[in-house]
């Protein structure tokens, strides 16, 4: 589907928090711009980059701190989605080509600030022809044929534009888009705002954008005598069962049209939304009907505790239960790096694992290499029994190594599903 995006910009000083925030309220992509890496010369922070990409479900934009090839793929390896570079093009434009042959188009977007470039549009026929895939339009309220300029890029070029805006207001930015024809939109101001609520404001401006439409109609869901439906709401990632409570139609419409869980109150008899008191949101993420139209499943984006008593969870309280096996393969590797992470942080004395970091990375890597080896033996012997401890072993000694260098499942995982 072809649709706006938004793009907001990260604070540096609250970058991490900013990016769980504008992952929940309808970002499409967000955008890490480290303006302070070129002019102190330094690496674009690696660390924050991987903490940030860590934490969210949508792309992540990186610029600053890129001189060289090598510096893309750190980037990259950290888990970006796209590179942005400005000086890094004009001081070498042979670098753009080595990025889009090495990592693809896709991967690149190229700066022009109309207020610094001369001639933009035989810049950016230049950029394309080089291997940029998308072009930023900065003009940092200096430009004031801004919109003229854009249009002359967009004419010039087959690649898309990417307009800048420091409005907050999504009249404001939708006037711009109406009047560029951008199907994409930088926002650089670094205020904090809810992009569900100004994409809305776009959408009445006749924007296409990405918002929640249900597939189903209200009309055909099974209701109750009172008009109600109940809601179960899950975690989006485990699966945890947080709360129930009820919607009308006020309740489930106002949760497409904004994004934040609303629900009817039997008891006050008025829709409240999840949060807008105590601060605990819940972020759509996803909704389901059941097989007979009468129970919605919601998974969400949780911030702080689902139940007013302060609990994770509104279904703590036990009634009964069978002693079983309750071990779950799927979130086993999660478990175990929990406490290995843990050792590294609080030794514990006669740990095995503490050995292992004393020792330090040598000695991590020698043990990594022998159990390799031993799986190698192990599955040469008819009896696979064997194979599964040896295999246990390495993937403990794997963990000790991932932890050793910092890298996540995560990580892992993200990198197995880039290369479906």
């Amino acid at each position: 589907m072809n649709y706006t995006k938004v793009i907001p910009c990260l604070d540096l000083n609250n970058a991490l928090e900013m990016a769980r925030f504008y992952n929940d309220v309808g970002a499409d992509e967000i955008a890490y711009f480290d303006s302070k890496c070129t002019k102190e010369g330094r690496e674009a922070n690696i660390e924050a980059i991987k903490e940030i990409t860590r934490q969210i479900d949508i792309p992540l934009i990186v610029c600053g701190g890129i001189k060289k090839l090598e510096d893309v793929k750190k980037i990259l390896y950290a888990g970006a989605a796209k590179v942005c570079m400005k000086s890094a093009a004009l001081n070498n434009k042979g670098l753009v080509t080595e990025v889009a042959e090495r990592f693809g188009s896709e991967r690149l977007i190229v700066t022009i600030d109309l207020s610094e470039v001369s001639d933009a549009v035989a810049y950016a026929q230049e950029l394309q022809k080089l291997g940029a895939g998308e072009l930023l339009l900065l003009h940092n309220g200096q430009v004031p044929n801004y919109v003229e300029k854009v249009k002359e890029i967009k004419n010039a070029v087959t690649i898309p534009v990417i307009i800048s805006s420091g409005s907050t207001k999504g009249t404001e930015v939708a006037e711009l888009v109406n009047a560029t024809g951008a199907q994409t939109v930088s926002l650089y101001s670094l205020e904090k705002m809810d992009i569900m609520e100004m994409k809305q404001e776009m959408a009445k401006e006749h924007i296409e954008v990405n918002t929640f439409q249900s597939k189903i109609s209200f009309d055909l869901f099974k209701l109750d005598e009172k008009g109600l439906i109940p809601c179960i709401v899950q975690d989006y990632k485990t699966s945890e069962v947080l709360m129930m409570a009820y919607m009308n139609r006020e309740a489930f419409e106002n949760t497409i049209k904004t994004g934040k869980m609303t629900y009817y109150s039997r008891s006050r008899q008025a829709l409240w939304v999840k949060g807008e008191t105590s601060g605990c949101y819940q972020f759509v993420k996803e909704l389901k009907l059941d097989c007979d139209n009468d129970t919605i499943l919601a998974k969400v984006s949780q911030i702080g505790a689902a139940c007013h008593t302060g609990s994770r969870s509104c279904f703590f309280t036990e009634l009964v239960k069978k002693e079983y096996d309750d071990t779950n393969p799927l979130t086993v590797f999660e478990d175990v790096m929990k406490v290995i992470l843990d050792r590294k942080k609080n030794p514990k004395e006669g740990s095995y694992t503490n050995y292992l970091f004393d020792k330090g990375i040598d000695k991590i890597l020698k043990k990594v290499g022998e159990e390799a080896t031993e799986i190698v033996i192990a599955a040469k012997n008819p009896d696979a029994e064997e194979l599964k401890y040896e295999i246990s072993d390495l993937l403990y000694h794997m963990m000790v190594l991932m932890a050793e260098k910092s890298v996540t499942w995560k990580d892992v995982t993200d990198e197995l599903a880039d290369r479906r």
